[in-house]
């Protein structure tokens, strides 16, 4: 499920995407929008796009990437509130071959909104989720 609405901007080691609050999206509460939580997938989503461009860019297939761990989400809103659009910010800090780190961050009209460090980690092309045939459509075996 894709929760980011689009690429705004992407250079070397870093990318912007947007996100807006609105009726019909994954966790929307018409009373008050998305929990600032799911703030941590918007991020992790940010990354994937970023790593899915830097590999298009680089002639090669885009791999799944996984969500190793995250370090000091900090959130200053409970709810992301509907009809704001967020910018979601993520800056390289680290990458050692399938391994990265990324600094994030939630934003909405220049304010911070969230932030958080991100550890993910990048399958082999053509490798399956545990669990999952090849095709990546159901159970393997």
């Amino acid at each position: 499920m894709v929760l980011i609405d689009k690429v705004q901007g992407w250079e070397e080691g870093r990318l912007e995407a947007l996100v807006s609050i609105r009726p019909g999206i994954p966790f929307f509460d018409s009373d008050r929008g998305v929990p600032s939580y799911v703030g941590i997938e918007y991020m992790a989503q940010a990354c994937g796009a970023y790593a899915g461009l830097e590999a298009v860019a680089a002639g090669e297939p885009v791999r799944i990437g996984l969500l190793l761990g995250t370090r000091r989400y900090a959130a200053s809103v409970g709810w992301f509130e509907p009809g704001r659009d967020l910018l979601i910010k993520i800056q390289e800090l680290f990458r050692d071959g399938m391994l990265g780190m990324f600094d994030c961050r939630v934003e909405c009209e220049g304010r911070e909104l969230a932030s958080a460090q991100l550890s993910v980690y990048l399958l082999q092309p053509g490798a399956a989720l545990p669990g999952m045939s090849e095709d990546g459509m159901g159970a393997a075996g």
